[in-house]
């Protein structure tokens, strides 16, 4: 979102050598190098400020068993995830995530992770889950995108696109007004663009391998993935579903996620 007011009045900085090394992170599994000049404390207190005024309005499901099914297999993933962390040098991350799992009354076929590990599965997706292990292939998939940071990348893309990306990596502690609305167009939940503004494709198909990761470090089938996500796409039809309305085609999916299998399996699975 450009904000023309802003940029006139921000001065054009050079773009210092250790303003770029700052402006670069490290998405853990994949490895992508991903751009970021927003600090993990701005993105979370932004993004739970929104989730709490979105659950103060949601309807939580009454269906006990269906809820204790999407938290008991949401700890198991976040469970795995902090071992992964803290086993490969991350440990300091784990400070990030206070995980809270939540089925919403809502006939969208849909599910979103905010920052910090606050993620919402609607009922309408459920209807879609046959067991423990489809129910995985989406909470991995949510864990994903907060352990990798989309919304802190995307947030900083917003910050780039409204100031210059020089202004913006010189000026960030400068501008906390610029930050408050870009925050409110990133995770507006309710806004126009959906539940809160689209992950981008490369973001999507990351966390699809990252999802498969993690579940299987958890314990589940990542095989489930290739049935769900026909379910997912069958279901569709000429609506595409929400939870997939920003990734690559269906078949491109599934079919990305069919050739990574055997790679998930062989360096996540248990070993013998």
């Amino acid at each position: 979102m450009t904000r023309p007011s802003i940029i006139r009045l921000l001065p054009v900085l050079p773009l210092a050598t250790s303003a770029i090394m700052l402006s670069c992170a490290t998405v853990p599994i994949t490895g992508r190098r991903q751009f970021s000049i927003v600090s993990d404390k701005e993105v979370l207190s932004s993004s739970l400020t929104e989730y709490r005024s979105y659950m103060g309005k949601a309807k939580v499901s009454g269906d006990k068993t269906r809820s204790a099914q999407v938290v008991r297999v949401g700890r198991r993933i976040a469970n795995a995830t902090e071992a992964y962390l803290r086993g490969n040098g991350l440990g300091g991350e784990v400070a990030n995530f206070s995980w809270e799992f939540n089925l919403v009354q809502d006939a969208e076929v849909n599910a979103f992770c905010m920052p910090g590990g606050k993620i919402v599965v609607y009922t309408g997706l459920m209807e879609l889950v046959a067991s423990d292990d489809e129910l995985a292939v989406v909470l991995g998939h949510e864990v994903a995108h907060a352990v990798a940071k989309h919304s802190n990348e995307r947030m900083s893309q917003q910050m780039a696109a409204a100031l210059g990306t020089a202004a913006a990596t010189e000026v960030v502690g400068r501008v906390d007004a610029s930050k408050r609305d870009i925050a409110a167009t990133v995770f507006g939940l309710g806004a126009q663009v959906g539940v809160m503004l689209p992950f981008s494709r490369t973001h999507e198909s990351e966390a699809d391998y990252m999802g498969l990761a993690l579940m299987t470090m958890a314990g589940y089938d990542p095989g489930a993935a290739v049935g769900f996500w026909r379910k997912m796409a069958a279901k569709g039809g000429s609506s595409t579903p929400a939870i997939l309305s920003s990734h690559p085609s269906d078949a491109r999916r599934i079919s990305d996620i069919q050739k990574a299998l055997p790679e998930i399996r062989a360096k996540y699975g248990a070993k013998k």
